[in-house]
């Protein structure tokens, strides 16, 4: 009876291996050269890491198998304590392992830096000097993503598309707070943060229909948070520009700031025109005309800060569109030696405005902790 529930125990396992053969492994078997690069890198770190792990562990059975009480042939040896043959195996062969792996890493980490631009479409594929890059600026938003098309003045919501073999230039933002942009078949995931612009270099070697999500919590439409890219050819995706663009409708400052507001399961938009530096001006985090640029900010930060008169400034630098309104400013009073004082929450932290304008540092560090 014992041997057979541990047969039966051995057989249940493999219910759990059909559930897995189901599974859509798009990290281990991608659709760009970017993404390949990466998998190759993965499986060359575990082969690596394995030559070690599989001795160590068959090892470890053996002995214990070996020098098991019962085994009255195996050499008892109390006294014995060193082996120099054996102390070179055990400390050459991880030492050896650790230099191979910190040279790939290095390797990789300039070859697949996401600043870099390609240098190639494919491993047979060298980049064509002729080649124009496509160049997409994406904003990661609550709870949506949001893709300009410059080049052809579109953009569109929780969808993206991308010819076949050309590379594709990622500008990278986010309105509120940190996301993560993730295409799995087509490169790593990035951070996209408000305030600041992260890159991406890539490219899709094969037409298909790929999912991107946000990788980064983000609060409670983050799991729905998701959009499709679509790697097409040249025709399909002119089409598809002109899709953008016949069912499209004009993306303002005001149609911005309403798309901007929080909200989940945004279905495919379509825009045929975009206002002239729209992009730069939530890059700055001043889409809307009230507040101040991050720009202005600096400019005023070099210049040595704004003095006791920058108080007046607080209002325009209340980013958050989550919580509270963006008029409720807590009162400052100004003292003679140049201090304040300021009623604050018990939510706030020190040099943070939590959009309600509670805050328990000055507005100058107000604006400093907002800008960098």
């Amino acid at each position: 009876m014992p041997r057979l529930s541990k047969i039966f125990s051995r057989l249940s396992v493999i219910p759990l291996f059909l559930l897995l053969s189901g599974c859509n492994l798009v990290v281990m078997a991608p659709s760009g050269d970017i993404a390949m690069q990466q998998r190759d890198l993965i499986i060359v770190s575990v082969v690596l890491m394995l030559i070690i792990i599989i001795p160590v562990i068959f090892l470890t059975l053996f002995f214990a198998w070996r020098y098991r009480q019962s085994n009255n042939e195996a050499t008892y040896e109390p006294e014995w304590h060193h082996s120099t043959r054996l102390e070179l195996v055990i400390w050459s062969a991880p030492l050896a392992i650790i230099i191979a792996l910190g040279a790939v890493t290095w390797i990789s980490t300039h070859q697949l830096d996401p600043y870099r631009p390609l240098d190639r479409i494919a491993a047979d594929k060298p980049l064509s000097a002729d080649v124009k890059p496509l160049t997409v600026e994406v904003v990661a938003l609550d709870w949506k993503w949001l893709f300009f098309y410059p080049e052809y003045d579109i953009a569109t919501v929780n969808e993206m598309a991308a010819p076949v073999d050309r590379p594709i230039n990622f500008k990278i933002t986010a309105s509120s707070v940190m996301n993560s942009f993730f295409i799995p078949a087509l490169a790593g995931q990035i951070y996209a943060m408000p305030g600041m612009e992260t890159k991406l270099h890539a490219v899709i070697n094969h037409p298909g229909e790929f999912q991107g999500l946000s990788a980064n919590y983000s609060g409670a439409g983050f799991s729905n948070m998701r959009f499709k890219f679509h790697g097409l050819d040249q025709a399909g995706f002119d089409q598809w520009v002109q899709k953008a663009k016949s069912q499209g409708t004009a993306l303002d400052r005001n149609e911005y700031l309403t798309l901007a507001k929080p909200s989940e399961r945004n279905p495919v938009q379509y825009f045929n025109a975009v206002d002239d530096g729209l992009y730069n001006a939530i890059l700055n985090m001043c889409a809307d005309p009230s507040k101040m640029c991050m720009s202005e900010m600096m400019h005023i930060d070099a210049k040595g800060g704004g003095g006791k008169e920058s108080h007046e400034n607080r209002e325009r630098l209340i980013y958050d569109n989550r919580d509270g309104a963006s008029t409720e400013v807590t009162p400052i009073t100004v003292k003679a030696d140049g201090g304040h004082t300021m009623q604050h929450g018990d939510n706030s932290m020190p040099g943070m405005d939590m959009g309600n304008g509670s805050s328990s540092d000055s507005s100058t560090g107000s604006a400093q902790h907002q800008g960098h």
